[in-house]
């Protein structure tokens, strides 16, 4: 006896990719997220290919295998996607110590983050002649 097949939580005109536990804060995290929120995907690309943030490298990463998710589970459009969810979930935070003056310590706290990116097809607005 399987277990009942659980029901898709997105919607059929819709692909997610998730990168957990990314060594970045989550506040951090969210602000290069912010920055491809309900933009077109080649648009939103080209914004991570030239960020000075470091971890842009790894959510252009993700969102190319959420185009790729869409494109080949779910035979989706590529040029009619667009980000519709970016969203950012807090992990685990190691805790260490760094040596201060006069015997004493001082902890450090080393957050991660999950990153979970939802692309959307969107059907393009055609031109009446």
């Amino acid at each position: 006896m399987a277990k009942a097949k659980t029901e898709r939580r997105l919607k059929d005109n819709e692909a997610q990719a998730v990168a957990r536990t990314l060594r970045v804060s989550p506040q951090k995290l969210n602000l290069v997220a912010a920055m491809i929120r309900g933009k077109k995907v080649e648009r939103a690309l080209a914004e991570l290919e030239f960020s000075r943030k470091r971890i842009a490298g790894t959510v252009k990463k993700t969102l190319e295998s959420a185009i790729a998710n869409a494109e080949n589970n779910h035979d989706l459009d590529v040029d009619s996607l667009i980000v519709s969810e970016a969203y950012v979930g807090k992990s685990i935070t190691m805790k260490r110590f760094h040596a201060r003056g006069r015997g004493r310590a001082s902890r450090i706290e080393k957050p991660f983050s999950h990153l979970t990116i939802v692309v959307r097809e969107v059907e393009e607005k055609g031109e009446a002649a």
